[in-house]
């Protein structure tokens, strides 16, 4: 068995001596696994570091063995990410999540959106809203989107400020004011057509409560699983780049 595709690293842990299990996000064959013999020599092993994109030959005797990698960086950005504390929560927070999927699942459209967040990471005033983003695409991905279009009461497109924690759907302003305390607030940047606004304090946090409630709901507690504390610092650094930045 062979293929050759390309990726983003989201992990690695040691193996032997000398070798690496490398956990990479690919294109064609989703988060995949491999040996990289030599990985933790001086050479190999500064090119084997999260973030950082690779063209990679995977080998196996049979589909179902781990097999082993031979690795081409295509572009370093591990660097630069190690330098940016807000990268480096947001990259643990993502692989955490990525780590939910069945290995060898492919999803293109999570690969292509790791990408993105890859080149914004260390950009304190972009990555915590791509992030609030990717976390929707994940869930949407594995069967429980958001439906944030249009109101689950009326049917409007128009003036949408909430989403019902039962449905998932998106509710309008006049229609969530007898509910405010049982709804949970929507963020105008998630809303469709006003993506390229930049998201205030406010609705940073509202966003990262409203995927953090699903996400609880649907992929961690199902599983028996916590809220990494990646992502908990990730919301405290993004609080604290706020408040600094309106001062």
């Amino acid at each position: 068995m062979e293929w050759a595709d390309e990726g983003t690293i989201i992990g690695l842990k040691g193996h032997g001596e000398s070798a690496v299990i490398l956990e990479v996000m690919t294109r064609l064959h989703g988060r995949h696994l491999g040996l990289v013999r030599g990985g933790r020599s001086q050479k190999t092993q500064p090119l084997l570091q999260p973030g950082n994109r690779v063209a990679l030959t995977w080998r196996a005797r049979l589909d179902e063995h781990l097999g082993e990698y031979r690795v081409e960086l295509l572009a370093s950005h591990a660097a630069r990410l190690m330098a940016a504390p807000v990268a480096l929560y947001g990259l643990a927070t993502i692989a955490g999540l990525l780590r939910l999927l069945p290995e060898r699942d492919p999803h293109p459209a999570l690969h292509e959106g790791l990408s993105v967040l890859i080149e914004h990471f260390d950009d304190p005033a972009l990555a915590p809203a791509l992030v609030v983003r990717f976390e929707l695409a994940m869930l949407s991905e594995l069967g429980f989107g958001l439906d944030l279009t249009r109101c689950a009461a009326t049917g409007s497109t128009d003036d949408l400020s909430h989403v019902s924690p039962k449905s998932g759907k998106a509710v309008s302003r006049p229609a969530a004011a007898p509910y405010l305390d049982l709804l949970l607030a929507l963020p105008a940047f998630l809303i469709e057509g006003q993506g390229a606004r930049r998201p205030s304090p406010a609705d940073l946090m509202a966003g990262f409560a409203l995927t953090g409630f699903f996400l609880r709901r649907h992929l961690y507690e199902p599983r028996g699983l916590r809220e990494p504390p990646e992502r908990a610092r990730l919301i405290e650094l993004t609080g604290r780049n706020a408040e600094s930045s309106t001062d």
